[in-house]
C-alpha cells in the first residue's frame, strides 16, 4: 500500500513539474532533461523534509483563513461565501484530508503581491548541489517554483541565448516534457527496480484488447473469471488502471449473473416473459460491446511503438473512455440485477407490481423509462389471460399467476364443510376466488373486481345457465387485443364487457328461469301472503292435524293441499309454480301432533338457487313454521270465540247464574290473546315482510344491478325478515318467548273448551231435570219424589268415584261439580296470569331494542298501558332467588291441595247440613200429599 501511495505522489509531482518548470528555448534536449531532473529531486527532498501540520484541525485552519478574508476588501461577503464552502466541504464523506486542504489554501495566500510576481526573472533551474549555487538559489524562478506556498503562476519563458529556439507547438512541448521523466529515469532507480523484480503488468493496449471478452463474461489472457461472481485482476497494475478495471468489472459480473438467470427455465408464463425481456436488454448490451470492440480494434491498429504508451492517447480509445461509454449500460445492468434479486419467490401479478414500482416511485427518469420498456414485454402473458377471462369466461392460468384462481372440489369441501352449499351457489361463490395479493399495481382494486365479475358471469352463463352459444358469439364479436399502456382502450373494453354480460345474465334469470315469479311464490305460500289459500288449507287440515303425528300420511296432506289450491286464487298461478309447491312432514318426535310436524315446501333448482340458496330455503321454512303456529293459534282462538259468542245466546245464557262470571273473564282473556295474535301477525306480515319485499324489488330492478347485487339484496331481505320478525335476534331469545306464549294460549283455549263442556253438561242436566218434572207433573205426580232424592243421595254416597262430567244424571247437585268447576277456574286464572307475565317480559325486551320497528310493536301491543313492561333480571343470583321463591310458592300450593283432617271434618259437616235440609223439605211436602 505504501508503494502505491508513493507511485501516486511521484506521478502527481511529475505532472505538476511539467506544468510549472519554465522551458528554455535555446536549451538542448539533454540539458532540459537534466534541469527537469534536478527540479524533481529538489521537490522530492522538500516534500520529504516537510513536517506535519502545526494544528491538524479543520476548524483552526478555517478560522485563520476567515480572519484574513475579513481583513481584506469586502471582508464580510467573502467570509460568508467561505463559510458556506467550508460547510459543503465538511459534508463530503469521500474527502479525508480536509484540514490539509485548508492549510494548503492558507499557505497559498502567502504568495507575493502582483508587482513582485510580475517583475522579470531569469529562467534558471536549480542544480544538484542545492546550497552551493547562490545565484541559482536566489533567483525569483527558483523561489517561485520551489517555495512551500507553490508556484503563483505559470512562468513566462523569455528564451535563452544558449541555444536556438525550437518551433514546437504548445501541445507537443507539453507531451515532450511529460515524457522526460519516463525516458530519463536515473540508472540507480532502474537498477533498484531490476533488483526488486517489480513487474509493471500488462499494458493498457493489452487490457483494451481483452476488454470485449471481459464485458461478455468471458475469461481472457489478462482478466480471468476465477468463479461466477469473481474477476481476478493482475496484481502489478498501477492504481489508476486498477480503479478503471474495477469500474469495468461491474458490468461484466452483472452480465454474467443475468445471463445465467435468463438461461434458466423456472417460473411461469410471466416469469418467462420477464426473462425474455431481460434477454432482449442483454442483446442490446452485447450490441454496445460489439461497437466498442470495433472501436478498440481500430485504435489498436493505429498504435505506434515509438510513441509514449504506444500512442494510445492519440488513438481515441482508452480505458477511461470505455468506462464513460459503458456507464449507462452499467446502470441498466445494475437495475436488472436488482429486479432479479427482488423477484425471487414472486410470480404473476406480484412480479408485474415489482417492476411497475420502479417506474411509479423512482425519481430517476432513466429508471422509469427502463421499467416501462420491460413492462411492455412482461405483461403480454397477463393481458392474454385477461382477454380470455373477460371474453370467453375461461381461466388459462397453468402456473397460478393471474389474480383469479380456481378452487378444487377438495378445497371447496374444506372451506364449506362436508355438506357444502351445493348447486349453482357453489359454482358461483366457491369455484373462483379473487386473490388480492396477485392483483398487479397497473390496475386498481375496483378494476380487478369488475374483471373478476365479468369472467365469473361468462363462466356461469356458459356452464350454469347452459347458454354457451351466446358466449361463443359474444367472444367472436367483442374480442380485442389488450396491451400495456393503452389504458383508455382497456377501460372501454372492460366497461363494455361488464355491461353486456351483466345484462345478459339478468335477462336469463328474469325471463328464462323466472326468478321474480319464484320469489313471488315464496312470499305468497311460505310467508303466508296468500290469505285465502292459507285459510282454506287450515280449515281442510284442522281435523287431520289434531291427531297424533304418527297417524299422518303424505298422500292425505297432498290431497288437502290440492284441494286448497283448487278452492283459492292459487289455481291461477303458473303450472311450474304449483308443481314446485309441496307438503311434507318434519322429523317426528314422541307426543307430537300433526300441527307440530306439518310444513309446506317450495322446491328451487339451479340456477335460481344461486340467489335462493339452500340456507335461504331453510330460512323460508323457519319463517313459515313460525307463522303457521301463529296462524294455528289464531284459528283456534277464533273458533273458540265463535263458539263462546254463539253459546252466550243459548246454552251459556241458561247457566249464567253458575258460570256467568267465569265466562265474562274468559271472554276478556280470549280478547287479550286475539289482540296480541292480530298485532303480531300484522307486524310480521306488513311491517316486516311487506316493507322488506318493497326494498327487495327496488334492489332487484336497479338498472345496473349484478347477480352479486341480487344475492346480497335477497340475503338482506331474509335477514330483515328473521331479525325483525323476532326470529333471529342475537341479544334476546324472542323465538323462545313467542313459542311459550303460543303454548300458553293453546292451553288456555283447551281450558276454555273444558269450561264450555262443563257449561253444556250443566245445561243438559238442567234440561233433563226440568223435563222430568214436567213429565211427572203432567202425569199428576209431584215433580220430585222421595225416591228420586234417595237415589240422588245414594249416587252421591257411592264408593266409586264419579265421572269428571256426569251428563244426564238425575241428581245434578253431586260432589263432582265441586271438584271440576274450581279446578277449571284455577286453571284459567293461572294461564291468563302466566300469559300476562310473559307479555310484560316480551314488551320489556321489545322496548329496549335498537330497531324502531320492534319498539313500535311494543307500543301497538300496549297502546293503552294495560301492561307494565319489565325486563328479565339477568343476574344469576337474582335468578336463583326467583327460583327459590317459585319453589316455595309451589310448596304452599301443594300443601293447600293436600286434604287435612280438619278439611274432612268440614266437608262432613256440609254433607250433614245438606241431609237435614232435605229432610225438612220432605216434611213440608208430606201434609199436602
Amino acid at each position: 500500500m505504501a508503494s502505491l501511495n508513493r507511485d501516486r505522489v511521484e506521478h502527481a509531482l511529475n505532472e505538476l513539474l511539467v506544468r510549472i518548470v519554465p522551458e528554455e528555448p535555446d536549451e538542448d534536449e539533454e540539458q532540459a532533461n537534466e534541469r527537469f531532473e534536478d527540479a524533481y529531486n529538489f521537490a522530492v527532498q522538500e516534500l520529504s523534509n516537510a513536517g506535519p501540520l502545526p494544528v491538524a484541525d479543520i476548524n483552526h485552519a478555517a478560522g485563520l483563513i476567515d480572519e484574513r478574508l475579513i481583513a481584506g476588501v469586502n471582508g464580510p461577503q467573502k467570509s460568508a461565501q467561505f463559510n458556506n464552502l467550508v460547510s459543503r466541504l465538511i459534508s463530503q464523506p469521500v474527502l479525508d484530508q480536509k484540514a490539509r486542504m485548508l492549510h494548503f489554501l492558507l499557505e497559498l495566500s502567502d504568495i507575493p503581491s502582483a508587482d513582485t510576481r510580475n517583475r522579470p526573472r531569469e529562467p534558471t533551474t536549480p542544480s544538484k548541489q542545492y546550497g552551493v549555487d547562490s545565484r541559482m538559489s536566489g533567483s525569483p524562478a527558483f523561489r517561485d517554483a520551489f517555495a512551500r506556498p507553490g508556484l503563483s503562476q505559470i512562468p513566462v519563458n523569455d528564451g535563452s541565448p544558449k541555444a536556438p529556439a525550437l518551433n514546437l507547438s504548445p501541445a507537443e512541448r507539453l507531451e515532450k516534457r511529460r515524457e522526460r521523466r519516463s525516458k530519463d529515469v536515473p540508472k540507480e532507480q532502474m537498477l533498484d527496480g531490476e533488483q526488486m523484480g517489480v513487474d509493471k503488468g500488462p499494458s493498457e493496449p493489452s487490457l483494451l484488447r481483452d476488454l470485449p471478452f471481459t464485458l461478455q463474461g468471458l475469461s481472457s489472457t489478462n482478466l480471468v473469471f476465477a468463479s461466477s461472481p469473481t474477476l481476478k485482476l493482475p496484481s502489478s497494475l498501477p492504481v489508476p488502471l486498477i480503479s478503471l478495471l474495477h469500474t469495468l468489472a461491474e458490468p461484466s459480473l452483472l452480465y454474467r449473473s443475468l445471463s445465467e438467470f435468463v438461461d434458466s427455465t423456472e417460473g411461469g408464463l410471466v416469469g418467462q416473459s420477464f426473462r425474455s425481456a431481460l434477454g432482449k436488454e442483454l442483446r442490446s448490451y452485447l450490441g454496445l460491446v460489439a461497437t466498442l470492440e470495433g472501436q478498440i480494434r481500430r485504435a489498436l491498429a493505429q498504435l505506434d511503438d515509438s510513441q509514449p504508451r504506444q500512442g494510445i492517447g492519440k488513438a481515441g480509445v482508452t480505458l477511461k473512455r470505455c468506462v464513460i461509454w459503458t456507464r449507462e449500460a452499467t446502470q441498466g445492468l445494475r437495475l436488472m440485477s436488482l429486479m432479479v434479486e427482488e423477484s425471487k419467490h414472486r410470480k404473476g401479478g406480484e412480479l408485474i407490481s415489482l417492476i411497475h414500482s420502479f417506474s411509479l416511485s423512482h425519481g430517476d427518469p432513466y429508471v422509469g423509462v427502463f421499467a416501462e420498456r420491460l413492462l411492455t414485454h412482461v405483461t403480454r402473458p397477463f393481458y392474454d389471460m385477461l382477454r380470455q377471462w373477460i371474453y370467453d369466461g375461461e381461466l388459462a392460468d397453468p402456473f397460478g399467476e393471474f389474480f383469479v384462481s380456481e378452487q378444487s372440489e377438495e378445497e371447496i369441501r374444506e372451506q364449506n364443510g362436508q355438506e357444502g352449499k351445493g348447486g349453482a351457489t357453489s359454482v358461483w361463490e366457491d369455484k373462483y376466488k379473487l386473490n388480492s395479493k396477485m392483483v398487479p399495481s397497473i390496475i386498481t382494486e375496483e378494476f380487478a373486481n369488475k374483471v373478476f365479475l365479468i369472467g365469473k358471469t361468462l363462466n356461469f352463463i356458459r356452464y350454469g345457465c347452459g347458454d354457451a352459444t351466446w358466449v361463443d358469439t359474444y367472444s367472436k364479436e367483442a374480442s380485442k387485443e389488450l396491451r400495456y399502456g393503452d389504458t383508455a382502450n382497456l377501460e372501454r373494453s372492460i366497461g363494455d364487457a361488464y355491461k353486456t354480460t351483466m345484462a345478459r345474465l339478468i335477462d336469463l334469470m328474469a325471463n328464462k328461469f323466472k326468478l321474480f315469479e319464484h320469489l313471488q311464490a315464496l312470499k305468497r305460500y311460505l310467508l303466508l301472503g296468500a290469505g285465502d289459500f292459507i285459510a282454506v288449507l287450515m280449515e281442510s287440515l284442522s281435523a287431520n292435524l289434531d291427531r297424533p303425528a304418527n297417524t299422518q300420511y303424505r298422500h292425505t296432506l297432498t290431497a288437502q293441499l290440492e284441494h286448497a289450491v283448487r278452492n283459492s286464487n292459487a289455481q291461477f298461478d303458473s303450472p311450474d309454480v304449483l308443481r314446485r309447491l309441496d307438503s311434507r312432514m318434519l322429523e317426528l318426535s314422541h307426543g307430537e301432533i300433526g300441527w307440530d310436524v306439518f310444513t309446506l315446501e317450495y322446491k328451487i333448482d339451479a340456477p335460481v338457487d344461486v340467489i335462493v340458496t339452500p340456507f335461504g330455503s331453510k330460512q323460508y321454512l323457519k319463517v313459515f313454521n313460525f307463522l303457521w303456529r301463529v296462524k294455528r293459534v289464531e284459528f283456534a282462538l277464533g273458533s273458540t270465540w265463535r263458539r263462546c259468542m254463539t253459546g252466550a245466546r243459548g246454552v251459556l245464557g241458561t247457566v249464567s247464574d253458575k258460570v256467568g262470571t267465569d265466562w265474562k273473564k274468559v271472554r276478556c282473556g280470549i280478547a287479550e290473546m286475539i289482540h296480541f295474535v292480530n298485532q303480531l301477525q300484522y307486524y310480521i306480515l306488513f311491517e316486516v315482510i311487506e316493507s322488506s319485499w318493497n326494498e327487495l324489488q327496488e334492489a332487484l330492478h336497479k338498472p345496473e344491478s349484478t347477480l352479486d347485487d341480487m344475492i346480497q339484496a335477497h340475503a338482506k331481505y331474509l335477514n330483515s325478515i328473521t331479525r325483525k320478525g323476532l326470529l333471529g335476534s342475537q341479544s334476546t331469545d324472542f323465538t323462545g318467548q313467542l313459542h311459550e306464549l303460543l303454548k300458553t294460549m293453546l292451553a288456555y283455549k283447551d281450558a276454555v273448551d273444558g269450561l264450555y263442556s262443563f257449561s253444556v253438561a250443566e245445561f243438559t242436566r238442567r234440561q233433563e231435570h226440568a223435563a222430568r218434572i214436567e213429565t211427572r207433573t203432567a202425569a199428576g205426580r209431584w215433580g220430585l219424589s222421595e225416591k228420586d232424592k234417595i237415589r240422588a243421595s245414594s249416587a252421591t254416597d257411592s264408593p266409586f268415584p264419579p265421572p269428571l262430567l256426569k251428563i244426564g244424571g238425575a241428581g245434578g247437585v253431586g260432589g263432582e261439580d265441586d271438584d271440576v268447576l274450581p279446578a277449571l277456574r284455577k286453571r284459567l286464572a293461572h294461564l291468563i296470569k302466566d300469559f300476562q307475565i310473559r307479555i310484560t317480559v316480551l314488551l320489556g325486551d321489545l322496548v329496549h331494542q335498537p330497531d324502531h320497528d320492534m319498539r313500535w310493536l311494543a307500543m301497538v301491543m300496549n297502546f293503552n298501558d294495560v301492561y307494565q313492561p319489565r325486563r328479565r333480571r339477568k343476574d344469576k343470583e337474582k335468578e336463583k332467588e326467583k327460583e327459590r321463591e317459585m319453589e316455595k310458592e309451589r310448596e304452599r300450593d301443594r300443601k293447600r291441595e293436600t286434604p287435612q283432617p280438619q278439611t274432612q271434618t268440614s266437608e262432613q259437616q256440609v254433607r250433614d247440613k245438606k241431609e237435614k235440609e232435605r229432610e225438612r223439605k220432605a216434611k213440608e211436602v208430606a201434609p199436602v200429599e
